[in-house]
This record gives structure tokens, C-alpha cells and sequence, in this order.
């Protein structure tokens, strides 16, 4: 192709000469011509006019003389003289009606004369005879009667009458000839010059041509990622310096983006194939960090671990599935013994479907946790036994990828890959890793927090929610209430005599109550409803969606269930028994912590009726006039 544009440009330029050339030699040849044939004729016909006077001179003195008929002799000498062909004298029809008709040796008038007679304007042509050009002037004589002699000496006549004419006739081919002869010559210097010009200008294109023939062919590598070629300096001038530029160009692009591609290579584990395009890698993988980077810079605002997991299945699936892809991430639990579905393809909390599910409940089956690096299914379909391609027939393959915290795995994202997804996901594996790699800082970052906010909310040693997770999640359950119209019942409870278990058997016989009493009660009521150490040995149990009877029943459970709790501890069984107090919202209250006041107040009256009992609020029980 370089060698094409070579000839190209050396075709165009060469064209381009020779036609300014031809058309210069044409327009100097027409010019040429026309000019020695119009000096051709101006010469023949001054040389006419200069015959004719000397006619017409002789002519007077001859009629003045008497010798008039001797003008034919004369002609005949004068053509001799002047290298004329022919001369003749005609006259005008003035002339015969004073000497009268008789001609004696004269000519009748021909056409062109007849013409010239009449109008009193010379006339003057050029013809062809037997290869000889001819050129014919026919030169009217008027009356005049200045000099001497002059015409009206003889005639009688107004001055300005024609007379007669003259015709003489010369042979112009010596000039044409002369003329042809001069203009090949100057045509000849010209195309000479023309030539020498030409081969000139082939030299001083040469190097043009082939600089610029070598520039484009480094130009075609280097967009095919080889900036490895040189442009041979053929001059020292202008030429010369855009070849070094050109040199010390690909030289700078060469060192740039190798230094650029070993950079990102540092951040990507990405293998350059063999024959590669340097330029267009380079560009998708500064793409692709840039990308990576926005990614990063908007999962350290997400605010919760589960914002930060939907954004990268998000990102993911757009930069490299068109939003086809098959997602699943998996989180491994604090202590390890579980393996909880976080996102099954944009669903929370899905139940898991491409693998076994017994890796949920026996995470060290998953590949992933027990080997701590990739699963790639698509360079080994069989490499996991857990995973299930589907029933719908359609060729899977697993790609299994860590996400590690503090040393181990912390979450698994499962990428299901089509048979015709293999080859462009291999190719991005490597940016995807770094996806996963950005993301496990900050997922750690949202662990961490929800743990520490997780234990700002719960009780250390029983593990139930403290009075401060109450206090923020009772706009979500008035809210609840509210827009199900229905009621929740309040339970507080208190362990009867709990004081003399501490006195009597120290603190930490008494923390060993505590936590059996907190077994006791989550065993007793449902996963919704809400357990809570109040403080101290009192706690507070919200059931959710319960009637005033039902939470009776739970209630009286919870009692029976306290009653037959027995607790061994130092050698010693300890038996407790526990207070009840029942307030229902907004069956009871027209508030959540007034239906509290009430409990707390119904509780009160079971410990004054005698302990270990049940006590539903009733309004005759709130005796205090000032509203709660």
C-alpha cells in the first residue's frame, strides 16, 4: 500500500507537470504560429503597399509624360524587382468616361477589383496554388492633387475618386517555411527545457515521495500497534526533519504506551497475546481502569453492604454482558458455618439455583471457600460438582470468584456463562477480578460498621436487642400498625426476686439466668416479634399481629416456660420465676410507649398480686390524672 501511494503521488505530480507542460507547449506553438503568420502577412502587405506606390507614381509620370502605354513593360520589371509574381492595373469607370473604354493591354476588373473599385478599401488575401501560398493585395488608387505630379494633373476628377487599382501578387511560402523553422526551434528549446525540468523535479520529488511512502507505512504499523519502524533521513532539509520527528514520534508513542501498559499491567493481571495491537490494548485497558475508577468512587458512597453488592452485579452485567448475564453472590457468615444468598440475578434473598444447596449450610463443599481462589469452569466445565447448568438446555459454565476479607473468603460472586459468552469473558476475567478486588475494602468498611452498629444495638451478654434498637425501630413498627391496621402486643417481664440469685449466688450465677431466660423466651415466641433486655433483669417482648387473647397465651407460655427453667450452675440448680405485665397498641394506647407505660404498669400489679403471673392492663389500673 506504501509502495501504491509512492507511485500515486509520483503519477499525480508527473501528470500534473506534463499537462501544464503540453498545455504550455500548445499555447506557445499557437501563439508562435500566429504570430510569424500575422508578421507574414503585415510584411507581404507593406511590401505590396510599397509596390503600389511605386506603380502609381510611375503611372502618373507616364501619362504625364505620354509614355502611358508602356505600363505593362513597366509592371513586368516592377514584379521582377520587387519578387512579386504578378502586377496588373486596372481602371475605374471614372478613367473611361474621360478617355473612353479602349483598354490596349489592360485587364477587365475581376471581382476582388470590381470590389476595391467600388469601396475605395484595399483588399488582401492568402490562397494555395500547386503548393505555393500566394498572397494577393489589390490597393485602390484615389484622386489627390498634392505633389508633383499628382492625379488631377491628367484626370478630371474629385479628389478622393478612385481611379484604378492596382493588383500584385507574391509567393509567402519561403516565410511561411522560414516561420515553421523558428517555431519548431523554440518548441524544441522549450520541450528540451521542459525535460530537463521535469527530471529535476523527479529528483527533488524522489525524496518526498519516498519519505512519505515510509511515513505512511510506519503510520499503517503503528495503528496496527508496531511502533518499532524508522523513516530513513534522506535530506538534511524540511524532509529530513519530518523523518527525525516522525522517528522520535513513534520512539516516544513506543516508550509511552509500553510504560502505560506495564502500569495498568500491575493493576491488571492481563497477559498481552502474541501480535497484540500495543495501541488499541492500551486503549481498553485505560477504558477500562477509568471505568473501575468511577466504580470505585461510587461504592465508597453507596451506604450499605447490599448497595455496594447490587452495584457491582450492575456494572458488571452492563460493561460486559449487554445485561444478559446470570449473577449470584453468596456471603459466608461471621462464624463461618453458613453460606447466605445474597443476590441470585437482582433478587434479595433468593433461594440459591445454580448450585447444590447443601453448600449453605456446609460452606467448605463450596470450591471457592476451601480453596480460596477462582473456580474457572469455562477452561474446566467439570471442575465443580455443586454446580447445576440448568434444565432449559442451554450450555453453562460457573465462574466462581472470591471476594476475600481480612485474609479469607468473605463472599462468593458466581458469574453463569453461556457457551457464547466464553471468549469475551475470558477476556475481561482479568477486569473483572479488579472489580472484585475494589470492592472487598469497601464491602470489609460496611461489615465492619454493621457489625459495630449491630452491637451498639444489641445486648453482649444475651445476645437479644437493647432499648436502644427500640427506640429507632419504633417509627418502622407504628408504621407497620398503622398501615396494616392491626395490633401489637406489648410484654414486659421481670424476674421475681432476681436480687437475692446475685446476693446469694454471686454475678455470675445471675448472668447464667439471665441467658437461659432470653433462651427461654426466643424459643417460645415467633422469628417477627421482637425480644428485648430492657434493663437489668426486665426485659420486653413486641409481638407482632397479635391479639390482647393471643398474647395472653404467649404470655402464659413464656411464664410455664420460666417456671420449669431449670439452671445449673456451681454444683447448684437454681429455679426462677418471672412477672407479666400486657399492653396492646393502639387497642390499649393511643402511642407505642403509652402501651409501654401500661405493661410496665400491669407488670407492677402482678408483682403486687403475688408474682409469677399474668397481667393484662385494664384502664382502672392507671390511676394518675396527668396524660402520659
Amino acid at each position: 500500500m506504501a509502495s501504491s501511494s509512492r507511485k500515486t503521488l509520483n503519477f499525480k505530480v508527473s501528470l500534473f507537470f506534463a499537462l501544464i507542460s503540453a498545455v504550455l507547449i500548445v499555447v506557445l506553438t499557437a501563439i508562435s504560429l500566429f504570430a510569424f503568420r500575422q508578421f507574414s502577412v503585415s510584411t507581404a502587405t507593406e511590401h505590396l503597399r510599397t509596390a503600389a506606390e511605386i506603380a502609381r507614381v510611375h503611372l502618373t509620370e507616364a501619362m504625364i509624360t505620354g509614355v502611358i502605354d508602356q505600363r505593362q513593360s513597366f509592371l513586368l520589371r516592377l514584379a521582377e524587382v520587387q519578387n512579386l509574381k504578378s502586377a496588373r492595373v486596372v481602371r475605374a469607370p471614372v478613367v473611361d468616361e474621360q478617355f473612353g473604354s479602349a483598354r490596349k493591354g489592360e485587364y477587365l476588373p475581376d471581382e476582388i477589383e470590381k470590389s476595391v473599385l467600388r469601396t475605395g478599401k484595399p483588399e488582401f488575401e492568402v490562397s494555395e496554388s500547386n503548393g505555393d501560398i500566394i498572397f494577393r493585395g489589390t490597393i485602390p488608387y484615389t484622386a489627390n492633387k498634392e505633389g508633383s505630379p499628382n492625379c488631377l494633373q491628367c484626370h478630371v476628377a474629385q479628389p478622393g475618386a478612385v481611379l484604378g487599382a492596382v493588383t500584385m501578387t507574391m509567393s509567402i511560402t519561403a516565410l511561411r517555411h522560414n516561420g515553421l523553422v523558428t517555431v519548431a526551434t523554440i518548441i524544441g528549446v522549450v520541450i528540451f527545457g521542459v525535460a530537463a525540468l521535469f527530471i529535476l523535479l523527479h529528483c527533488l520529488l524522489r525524496p518526498i515521495s519516498n519519505t512519505a511512502s515510509a511515513i505512511e507505512h510506519a503510520v499503517q504499523d503503528a495503528i496496527g500497534g508496531n511502533f518499532k519502524n524508522e523513516v530513513e533521513k534522506k535530506t538534511n532539509d524540511e524532509i529530513g526533519q519530518i523523518a527525525s520527528d516522525m522517528n522520535r514520534l513513534l520512539k516516544f508513542l513506543d516508550t509511552g504506551l509500553n510504560k502505560i501498559n506495564g502500569y495498568i499491567s500491575q493493576l491488571v493481571i492481563r497477559k498481552q497475546e502474541s501480535g497484540e495491537n500495543l495501541l488499541l490494548a492500551t486503549i481498553d485497558m485505560v477504558e477500562n481502569m477509568t471505568h473501575i475508577s468511577q466504580y470505585k468512587i461510587a461504592i465508597d458512597e453507596d451506604e450499605s453492604k447490599f448497595d455496594v453488592y447490587r452495584r457491582l452485579i450492575s456494572t458488571i452485567n452492563d460493561r460486559f454482558f449487554q445485561r444478559q448475564g446470570e449473577f449470584s453472590i453468596h456471603e459466608v457468615s461471621s462464624n463461618g458455618n453458613e453460606l447466605r444468598p445474597i443476590l441470585i440475578e437482582g433478587i434479595m434473598d433468593s433461594p440459591c439455583r445454580w448450585c447444590d444447596k447443601k453448600i449453605l449450610t456446609e460452606p467448605k463443599s463450596c470450591r471457592v471457600l476451601h480453596t480460596a481462589h477462582a473456580i474457572n469452569g469455562i477452561n474446566q466445565p467439570d471442575i465443580c460438582y455443586n454446580f447445576k447448568a440448568g434444565d432449559d438446555g442451554v450450555p453453562r459454565y460457573p465462574l466462581c470468584l472470591p471476594i476475600h476479607k481480612s485474609g479469607t473468603v468473605g463472599s462468593v460472586v458466581q458469574i453463569v456463562v453461556k457457551d457464547t459468552d466464553k471468549d469475551r469473558i475470558l477476556t475481561a476475567l482479568p477486569y473483572i477480578q479488579v472489580y472484585l478486588a475494589d470492592t472487598a475494602p469497601v464491602l470489609e468498611v460496611r461489615r465492619l460498621m454493621e457489625t459495630l452498629r449491630e452491637s451498639s444495638l444489641r445486648d453482649p451478654m444475651t445476645g437479644l436487642n437493647n432499648r436502644r434498637f427500640l427506640e429507632e425501630y419504633i417509627d418502622t413498627i407504628t408504621a407497620g400498625v398503622h398501615r396494616k391496621r392491626t395490633n401489637v402486643a406489648i410484654l414486659m417481664l421481670d424476674l421475681d426476686h432476681f436480687k437475692m440469685v446475685n446476693d446469694t449466688y454471686g454475678h455470675d450465677a445471675g448472668d447464667a439466668v439471665l441467658k437461659s431466660l432470653a433462651n427461654v423466651i426466643k424459643l417460645t415466641v415467633r422469628a417477627s416479634d421482637i425480644v428485648i433486655r430492657y434493663g437489668g433483669e426486665e426485659f420486653m417482648v413486641v409481638l407482632q399481629d397479635t391479639s390482647s387473647s393471643d398474647a395472653l397465651i404467649v404470655a402464659e407460655k413464656i411464664r410455664a416456660s420460666v417456671e420449669a427453667m431449670q439452671i445449673s450452675h456451681a454444683g447448684v440448680t437454681l429455679q426462677k420465676t418471672i412477672s407479666i405485665g400486657i399492653a396492646c397498641f393502639p387497642d390499649n394506647s393511643n402511642t407505642f410507649w403509652q402501651a409501654v407505660k401500661f405493661a410496665d404498669v400491669a407488670l407492677y400489679h402482678a408483682k403486687e398480686a403475688g408474682r409469677n403471673r399474668v397481667q393484662h392492663f385494664t384502664p382502672d389500673m392507671w390511676t394518675d390524672n396527668q396524660e402520659y
